[in-house]
């Protein structure tokens, strides 16, 4: 119990946020036609804002299954790499259904908190942060879809570019600090203007094609040698 309190309280924060850039999301969910259940039930099995927004475009554009199964790999591939490096911090002899429940509700987030314990991270401190941020996640969506549905176009329009605020205030401090995450971030801008513009390639098609794209040029252009992070 004090491992799950101690959750409960890292996790208030987190779940503020959560609600927040969720009712930006669910904006986006009102407009590709989804019901206030449907958003809250997206977001409660699909915890990534960058997935789930991706996902609600591709259903708007009405998508083929399989190009929206290849829309959430690559939106959500880094999460094999957190769980990766989050199942050093799980003690050992952990019981599996542990482990299938944080790896179902990883988020950077979540990530973040349960990498900071010392020395091993205690399931329930992770229950604890999911236990409030997750229904901030789900219901901060359903509202959005409520009052997607609601409010005069000029508000909606406004109201959904929190989320990309929220984007950019993930890409802005590494790129500060590291040349290639930022040159990377210019190609990207520039390669989407130019699919976007001069192409009829969808928004979704053009999300595979650019992650995996820049993906392959940053590795390739800019290796990670050795233990240096810095690179």
């Amino acid at each position: 119990m004090n491992s799950f309190r101690k959750g409960l309280k890292d996790g208030l924060p987190i779940g503020f946020g959560y609600f927040a850039v969720a009712f930006s999301l669910g904006i986006i969910a009102a407009g590709a036609g989804l019901t206030p259940f449907q958003g809250f039930l997206a977001s409660l099995l699909v915890n990534a804002s960058a997935g789930e927004n991706a996902a609600f475009i591709a259903i708007k554009e009405s998508v083929p299954y399989l190009q929206m199964v290849m829309i959430m790999i690559v939106s959500n591939i880094r999460y094999v790499l957190m769980s990766f490096a989050l199942s050093q911090k799980i003690r050992p002899g952990t019981a599996l259904i542990h482990r299938l429940i944080l790896g179902f509700f990883l988020t950077d987030e979540y990530f973040a908190l349960a990498v900071s314990q010392d020395p091993y991270c205690d399931p329930y401190y992770s229950y604890g942060a999911i236990s409030f941020a997750a229904p901030c996640w789900a219901s901060g969506t359903a509202l959005g879809i409520v009052m997607g549905n609601i409010l005069p176009g000029r508000i909606v329009s406004a109201l959904s570019v929190a989320l990309f605020g929220m984007f950019l205030a993930i890409i802005i401090p590494p790129a500060r600090t590291s040349r290639p995450i930022a040159i990377l971030i210019v190609i990207s801008f520039i390669s989407s203007y130019l699919l976007n513009t001069f192409t009829s390639v969808s928004e979704s098609t053009a999300t595979i094609i650019l992650t995996i794209a820049l993906s392959s040029l940053g590795a390739i252009l800019f290796p990670v040698k050795g233990d240096n992070h810095a690179q």
